[in-house]
């Protein structure tokens, strides 16, 4: 396989797991009312190591001593991609709007390279910035309708900090991403972060429970969280694994312009707004800014 062959097998990889979360938000607004934000993604990760279970397991009985040889970044992976990042996004997304919510969302491009820089030193080209710039303008242009003047009248919310505050958090996964033990596989590793996450939400949901704010899920609620599970967190997170490891944190980061291009898709379809000509402007943009941050430098010669 080539490299620009590779490319391309990763940036749609990326944008796959971008679909998969996009339905994530608008399923995690959802389920607001029926259950708080640990619990919530506490059912999401005990569906996805149940799913992980049978794959992952016979594969882990001989790798034993590498987990526990590389227990610590795994616990910090667990706590950042599993943990910490969903469970402030669903208890933003209790007291903040949708448009808000996205809008916040669209600058984790920025935090990635901040993390990026701390963490690494590594520096972003201006190719990066640039696409970022374009992005963030198609995204703006989805939100204000078209109409400049509209993103004036968007109310700051309660949950808009915690939103906020689970940007960075991404950003120290994705880019810690890349020290993950390799001689576990895909499966191997999500199912490890996984368990971990879940124990690690364990106490928070019993604390729930014995407060006896957990009610029992209707069908539609339980379905919910089976996409949670299956789709937003096994699917997507392998897609999303598989992509950072082969482009890195930084080009990777840019592909979550295309969540709220794929967010505004969906609520035509399922929830029956009209496709205006402002979406397709936004949405062109925002394909024009991943483009343009993800492509491969032009090399040159001696």
């Amino acid at each position: 396989m080539t490299v620009q062959t590779k490319r391309l097998s990763a940036f749609l990889l990326l944008a796959l797991a971008n679909l998969f979360w996009s339905g994530n938000w608008v399923t995690g607004r959802a389920l607001r009312e029926a259950f708080d934000p640990i619990t919530l993604n506490f059912w999401r990760w005990m569906v996805a190591v149940l799913v992980l279970a049978p794959f992952a397991l016979p594969g882990l009985v001989s790798k034993a001593a590498l987990v526990r040889r590389h227990a610590g970044i795994l616990l910090l992976l667990s706590l950042t991609g599993v943990a910490a990042f969903q469970s402030l996004v669903y208890l933003g997304l209790r007291s903040t709007t949708a448009v808000n919510a996205v809008l916040i969302n669209s600058s984790l491009p920025m935090f990635m390279l901040l993390c990026s820089w701390v963490i690494e030193r590594e520096r972003a080209s201006r190719r990066q910035v640039g696409g970022m710039l374009i992005s963030l303008a198609g995204i703006l242009v989805i939100l204000s309708r078209g109409s400049p003047a509209a993103l004036l009248e968007l109310e700051l919310q309660g949950g808009d900090a915690w939103i906020l505050l689970a940007m960075p958090v991404w950003g120290v996964y994705s880019v810690l991403l890349k020290r993950r033990p390799k001689e576990l596989g895909g499966l191997e590793f999500l199912f490890v972060i996984s368990l971990a996450g879940v124990l690690m939400l364990l106490p928070g949901s019993a604390f729930f429970s014995m407060r006896g704010e957990i009610g029992w899920p209707a069908p539609a609620e339980a379905l919910g969280v089976l996409y949670m599970g299956l789709f937003a967190s096994v699917l997507a997170f392998i897609c999303w694994n598989r992509g950072v490891a082969t482009v890195g944190a930084n080009a990777a980061g840019f592909t979550v312009h295309l969540l709220p291009a794929f967010g505004t898709l969906l609520a035509i379809l399922f929830l029956g707004e009209r496709f205006a000509g402002f979406h397709a402007a936004g949405i062109a943009t925002i394909l024009a800014g991943v483009l343009l941050a993800t492509r491969a430098a032009p090399s040159r010669r001696p």
